[in-house]
């Protein structure tokens, strides 16, 4: 099968028909490479003692943006082939930073920028001057470094480089992204004094991500102690180069996992990692209490979806990512679900929890928005559009329902390739 495409730009159709899954699937499927690891990857490596390789990195919008930041900051990225060589460089300013729509970038460069010799501009796309980003420049000055953003805390800001960082003790509030942590982690050992990170506040997220950014921080030869919670340090030193290999994107894995759950039908996805970081990984225990088989095959990991699907209670605060792909589900449930703990999913690339129901009570469902979650009630689902929002999660979410909801379209589907390049014309493959 094909992807329905415009005939004269060659891009999907908008909005685009989804295919539908009338029966079982059987399809075993590879998949990029993880976007949190590949961008942690580059920052990590243009800042190591020498060069170093990142085998499987993930080529999308997300990190190609992470790799032009560095470049413009004295970086050399070789992302010519699959395997790409990142040589550091002198650190140096006076160029601008494109965020697009990637947390990361917007979140884990400045403090990079801050090590430069001169101002760095940071802007990105319209709704990026609405995602948290304040308690990171506060935290930024409270270490020592100039930033310029005219108050307003958010997008368009400047980060003043002097050639090095004081570093030492900060206090923040994190409660709205894992992120601000994970920025300060990745550059610690490079700020004269390290880092010592304090929380203080409502619950931080996503605390996966941070043992990702600590994991591999000490995998570059980078002393890191995480054992009082709510507190992280990183001692100053050399990070050291190495070769990495990305393992797949386990959060991208959701919608082909939930094409299982939806159809009755068997789905493996190669390289499933028997030990990581990802949060995606918590997949495996979802899927299952919703009535799933999961088992390890030698390909990777295999799901099988039951007859019926069953709903569901989650606190998916240290998962929040995968809450679009789960709310689709769960409106296919055969029972209520609650999916809790995920307010800081209101500041992603859109009001995630607005959108879900939105778009979902559009198509004939029931879901009642909680300040920080969704309950979601068995309901028949008809045909409609299903819009994005510029939003790739909320686009997998769309295929999900599409799978097992005849005549569903997704508006802007091309905004997948945030982390997954040519989403359209892979998923549609699966029925080829």
């Amino acid at each position: 099968m094909t992807v329905p495409t415009d005939l004269t730009t060659d891009a999907p159709l908008d909005p685009w028909p989804a295919p539908y899954a009338p029966t079982p699937v059987d399809v075993t499927v590879s998949l990029p490479g993880s976007k949190s690891l590949t961008n942690r990857a580059l920052i990590l490596a243009s800042l190591a003692d020498g060069p170093s390789v990142v085998r499987g990195a993930l080529r999308s919008r997300d990190t190609k943006l992470m790799a032009a930041a560095l470049v413009s900051l004295g970086a050399h990225v070789d992302t010519a082939g699959d395997d790409w060589l990142i040589t550091p460089g002198v650190l140096a300013g006076g160029g601008q930073v494109d965020c697009g729509l990637a947390g990361t970038v917007m979140r884990f460069v400045p403090p990079v920028a801050s090590l430069a010799s001169g101002p760095t501009a940071f802007d990105g796309d319209p709704h990026m001057r609405t995602r948290p980003i304040g308690q990171m420049l506060d935290a930024l000055r409270g270490l020592g470094v100039q930033v310029e953003d005219e108050g307003r805390n958010s997008l368009p800001f400047t980060v003043v480089g002097t050639g090095r960082a004081r570093g030492g003790r900060v206090v923040l509030d994190a409660s709205a992204s894992s992120q601000f942590i994970s920025a300060l982690l990745l550059v610690g050992a490079r700020f004269d004094e390290g880092v010592e990170i304090v929380h203080q506040g409502p619950p931080v997220p996503s605390l996966p991500h941070i043992e990702m950014t600590v994991e591999m921080l000490r995998e570059h030869g980078v002393e890191v102690d995480d054992s009082v919670p709510n507190r992280w340090a990183v001692a100053p030193g050399s990070i050291r180069a190495l070769e990495r290999r990305i393992e797949p994107d386990l959060s991208n894995a959701a919608p082909f996992l939930a094409l299982a759950a939806v159809s009755g039908g068997r789905v493996v996805v190669r390289d499933w990692p028997a030990r990581t970081t990802q949060a995606g990984a918590a997949l495996v225990d979802i899927l299952e209490r919703m009535g799933c088989q999961t088992s390890r095959v030698d390909e990777g990991l295999a799901v099988t979806g039951p007859e019926r699907l069953n709903g569901i209670t989650l606190d998916l605060s240290d998962h929040g990512e995968l809450t679009p792909a789960l709310a689709a589900l769960c409106a296919l449930a055969d029972s209520t679900s609650t999916l809790t703990g995920i307010a800081h999913i209101r500041g992603h690339e859109t009001d995630r929890l607005t959108a879900l129901a939105t778009e979902i009570n559009a198509l004939g469902g029931r879901v009642v928005e909680r300040p920080d979650g969704l309950e979601i009630h068995p309901a028949p689902l008809h045909a409609g559009v299903f819009h994005t929002y510029a939003d790739h999660r909320m686009a997998h979410a769309g295929v999900i329902l599409a799978a097992a909801v005849e005549g569903i379209t997704v508006e802007d589907i091309a905004t997948t390739s945030k982390t997954f390049p040519d989403f359209a014309g892979f998923w549609t493959g699966l029925w080829a």
